[in-house]
């Protein structure tokens, strides 16, 4: 029996889950960039990289079914990304990893029949050559690595690196290879652990929805007159709907048109998706797409005409920004109106495509240059409860979700001090918010760290008061809090979650402008101080970005102090990491040198509570038994840690 027919037969439990094809859609939709990597990664380096990002584009969007289906039982319940068990996305996910694989098996004349077939009615190119972005030597090693792996090698790994499962063992990795039929899972387990860790998978140079784009042989294209000419009767066509659909001429949008038909409706003013103020009461998702449309311009068709037209193409009058790891160009679906409005002195357009958050900006009085703004927001959730609609000498304005039921603003250097209540329009628009750092000198802290505390409307799953805090970016940041024997992390707004969080404010500067979805402060250890100089507490903190990928990790040290707000110690720090401090490596180990109230000096390291024994050597040698050690030590002085792990493997610190 071979697996196909062995993950067939698998007994099923419970009652048959049936997603319907909106689900599918919407599950694609949100994890596209991620579906996309999976396809790509999995692909056959021999069909090149241009062929290679077409393709991977097909398969993922010829994922959707066409009629509600039941995923795969064997894999139903294999999580996501983000750790959350979907269905929906179970089906998708399924199905790109089944046709990507597929290519790698298939040869003779029904692989060149595939080859033929999909590149039909999906993404097509004329005239152009697409391929990832130019990469690093370490990513090139990586490239290398994988490209001597077979299909199902690639597959595992990039599931490995790419779903995060939550057993080290790779066993969720083995049910989604054997339901896509797999015949040796183990051994494509086994090959893909044997490349060095994926910690550049997120960079740009594995992004096929990041890619550069560059002529095909011109000298050939130019015998081919007949073509020309009826692309550029096409062009014509276009850019007169788009002149008719924009109302003519605008100062902030490039000449020319944005490219077929279908994105010309798709940049219709006209046909902006709108939602009613109590459909979010309704809704499956609480998310950006039961948000509703607000504002006092949310009918003025030539502000919006405006806002389209410069998305398709900004002219140079405009400054674009996009956070990291996000697509910069047009719509991917119909796009929703989620703002329109005057906003000290500006006109603000708030826009979602079902990826990401666009937010075009005019100067009211007509001068000066105007600015598009894109950041990704897939998977957002009830904490993704404010954007950021415009800033203006040091204040933010922010846009607050629908369901948000109280609104505060409270310092996060000064626990004790309780939230002030923030004002907002009808349109849930918040009074001005100070910005982190506003009223400091470049590089220094200052006295607070303004944030934002909200309260949702009951049975949306948040039932505690939730912060948020601005770094930078469209969306504020998710601040949540983990004890040591907490499971997962929590609401940051309770006593001891607040006097940890004041004193990591200060260092939260360090992760903005990442694309930073979520800060968790873990106090992952306590530590009795030699000499009766009380506990210090050791804490992690861990940013994650809205790309799943490029998380960074801070160690902090936290003596005794008598300002609440005084901040900790900065004392290790990861790069674009694998997952330190987090859901897929909850581990950590740190160090400081500190002195004691009589001034003696002592290396001071703490771990996890999985450590089991530190060593210390170099300048400074010791050991101990336990996730704590202290030993004497000279000023300055400089020691190597390691430690080992109740499972028998080696922990390092933060680099």
């Amino acid at each position: 029996m071979n697996a196909q027919h062995a993950t067939a037969t698998r007994p099923r439990h419970g009652a048959p889950v049936i997603v319907d094809v909106e689900e599918a859609e919407a599950a694609l939709v949100e994890n596209y960039p991620h579906l996309v990597r999976l396809a790509y990664l999995t692909l056959p380096p021999s069909l090149g990289r241009h062929r290679r990002v077409l393709t991977a584009h097909t398969l993922t969007q010829g994922a959707l079914p066409r009629s509600p289906c039941e995923p795969d039982p064997a894999v139903a319940d294999v999580a996501g990304p983000r750790g959350t068990v979907d269905p929906a996305y179970a089906l998708v996910r399924q199905e790109v990893l089944d046709t990507a694989l597929a290519f790698g098996r298939e040869r003779g004349w029904r692989g060149r029949l595939r080859r033929t077939l999909v590149g039909g009615p999906a993404p097509y190119v004329l005239g152009l050559r697409l391929h990832t972005k130019a990469t690093g030597t370490d990513e090139a090693e990586l490239d290398r690595a994988l490209s001597g792996l077979n299909a199902a090698g690639r597959a595992a790994y990039a599931l490995l690196e790419l779903e995060r499962p939550r057993h080290a063992d790779g066993r969720e990795v083995r049910r989604l290879l054997v339901a896509a039929g797999v015949a040796d899972p183990r051994g494509a387990l086994k090959a893909a652990k044997a490349v060095p860790e994926g910690l550049l998978l997120g960079g740009s140079g594995f992004d096929p929805c990041t890619v550069h784009a560059r002529p095909t042989d011109l000298l050939r294209r130019r015998q081919h007159v007949r073509v020309g000419l009826i692309a550029a009767g096409a062009i014509a066509v276009t850019a007169t709907l788009v002149a008719v659909l924009t109302g003519g001429q605008d100062p902030y949008a490039a000449g020319g048109s944005p490219g077929a038909y279908g994105t010309a409706v798709l940049l219709d003013p006209a046909k902006l998706v709108r939602v009613k103020d109590t459909a979010w009461t309704r809704a499956s998702r609480v998310d950006f797409t039961a948000w509703p449309t607000r504002g006092g311009r949310a009918g003025d068709r030539a502000l919006l005409g405006r806002a389209m037209a410069v998305w398709a193409r900004p002219s140079a009058r405009v400054s674009v920004s996009a956070t990291q790891g996000t697509a910069e160009g047009l719509p991917v679906q119909q796009p929703q109106l989620l703002y329109a409005g005057d906003l000290d002195g500006a006109t603000v357009v708030l826009m979602y495509d079902g990826l990401r958050l666009v937010r075009y900006a005019e100067p009211r009085d007509g001068g000066g240059t105007a600015a598009l703004d894109f950041a990704r927001v897939d998977g957002a959730g009830v904490t993704t409860a404010a954007v950021v609609l415009g800033r203006t000498d040091g204040n933010t304005r922010f846009l607050t979700a629908p369901w948000v039921t109280e609104a505060a603003s409270r310092d996060l250097r000064d626990p004790g001090r309780a939230p002030a209540k923030l004002d907002r329009t009808a349109d849930g628009v918040t009074e001005p918010v100070r910005m982190p750092g506003a009223d400091s000198r470049p590089g220094v802290c200052g006295d607070t760290w303004p944030a934002l505390q909200f309260r949702a409307a009951g049975g949306l799953g948040a039932d505690r008061p939730f912060l948020l805090t601005d770094l930078g970016d469209l969306v504020p940041a998710h601040l949540t809090y983990q004890p040591p024997a907490a499971g997962a992390p929590l609401e940051a707004t309770g006593p001891t979650a607040l006097a940890n969080v004041a004193r990591t404010a200060c260092n939260l500067s360090s992760m903005s402008g990442l694309g930073t979805r979520s800060v968790n402060v873990w106090r992952y250890a306590t530590q009795r101080l030699p000499e009766d100089n009380g506990h210090a507490s050791w804490v992690c903190a861990r940013a994650d970005t809205w790309r799943g990928t490029d998380g960074r990790a801070l160690a902090l040290f936290l003596p005794p102090v008598s300002d609440p707000g005084t901040p900790g110690a900065p004392v290790g720090q990861s790069g674009r990491d694998g997952g330190a401090c987090g859901r897929g490596m909850p581990r950590v180990l740190a160090g400081a040198l500190w002195k004691s109230t009589a001034g003696h000096w002592y290396l001071l390291a703490a771990g996890s509570r999985d450590v089991t024994r530190i060593k210390a050597a170099g300048g400074v040698t010791g050991t101990s038994k336990g996730p704590t050690m202290a030993v004497r030590a000279e000023q300055g002085a400089r020691a190597e840690l390691s430690a080992v792990l109740d499972s028998g493997a080696a922990l390092t610190t933060l680099r």
